[in-house]
């Protein structure tokens, strides 16, 4: 597992508010105020990917502001990103105020004061998001362009943005089974989904190393093919064409990026997973074997059970025996 947790519950009451007030300073510094801090409630995982720190978490309502007091105090020098998920919030930063809604993200400065809150903190609410704390010196763009972005809605919900957003909403559901070694690999891709994205917004790619619009492209043809799984025209020229790219630079970089698999045999094992969770799920037993093999695009009953059985050892069918 990445990361360590924090549950309210596991803390007496009396101690909560405080508890998380310190938690959050150590990534947050800011002054946290609540209407509900007698009664508080808060979860919490921080995730180290690095010089990247990912933060997913739910508490009820409560005011997080950064005065310029504080700013003079002390400056870690940090962007701050966060995805909101759950709730309705208002950020005044960088002389802008906007509201921002489920699956809208906004980008704070350490350097400058804010002030974020939900809409209405009198109602008892839970609010949900991810946020996601980063050394400036991390994005490869001008910081006098990246002001631009700061304390306004950003939309995670097409292009890079939307990438972006899926990948932190991963890494929340799966943080429990991720392991420390996977830590580096996924810092590097969140950094080149940071910067690919504000490149877009601020139409710099041309900043961008080439590598990391190599890893962003890559980024993009798995998503792609994530989705087509179920395709059985899903064909390498199919992928190449859908992106704009020719069939050898898709096989160059997919083998630079994956290790040396190629694009039909990384689709191939994503088909055969899907297919083994679904045969060993219960609440499936009564799904016909060909309907799976046809959700994960093996139209044909026997080119299924072959590339199953070579794989697996046994035939579709006697897994699912085995399983169940």
């Amino acid at each position: 597992m990445i990361g360590t947790m924090f549950r309210s519950r596991d803390v007496p009451a009396i101690e909560r508010f405080e508890h998380w007030r310190e938690l959050l300073e150590r990534n947050r510094s800011s002054e946290i105020i609540s209407t509900h801090a007698a009664d508080f409630w808060a979860e919490c995982r921080v995730i180290e990917l690095g010089s990247v720190t990912v933060v997913p978490m739910a508490c009820v309502s409560a005011r997080y502001r950064r005065s310029a007091r504080m700013v003079r105090q002390s400056d870690p020098e940090r962007y701050q990103l966060s995805l909101l998920l759950d709730g309705e919030m208002a950020l005044d930063h960088a002389g802008r105020t906007d509201t921002f809604r489920p699956r809208d993200l906004h980008m704070v400065d350490s350097a400058q004061p804010y002030d974020l809150q939900l809409a209405d903190d009198r109602e008892f609410r839970v609010v949900k998001g991810v946020g996601v704390d980063f050394p400036k010196a991390l994005l490869p763009l001008p910081e006098r362009r990246v002001r631009e972005l700061l304390g306004r809605g950003l939309s995670g919900g097409d292009g890079v943005g939307a990438l972006l957003t899926e990948f932190l909403i991963g890494l929340e559901r799966q943080a429990n089974t991720l392991q420390p070694a996977s830590a580096p690999r996924l810092g590097r891709v969140l950094h080149d989904l940071l910067s690919a994205w504000f490149a877009q917004l601020l139409d710099a790619e041309a900043a961008l190393p080439p590598e990391t619009r190599q890893r962003v492209t890559m980024e993009r043809i798995l998503a792609f093919i994530r989705q087509n799984l179920h395709d059985p025209e899903l064909t390498p020229p199919v992928i190449a064409a859908a992106h704009h790219i020719s069939l050898s630079y898709l096989h160059r970089i997919f083998q630079q990026q994956s290790q040396g698999e190629t694009v039909a045999a990384w689709i191939r094992r994503r088909r055969l997973e899907g297919a083994r969770r679904d045969l060993a799920d219960p609440s499936l037993r009564g799904t016909p074997i060909h309907t799976i093999a046809t959700r994960w695009g093996f139209p044909r009953a026997s080119d299924f059970t072959r590339a199953f059985r070579s794989v697996h050892g046994l035939s579709p069918k006697e897994f699912r025996l085995q399983t169940l």
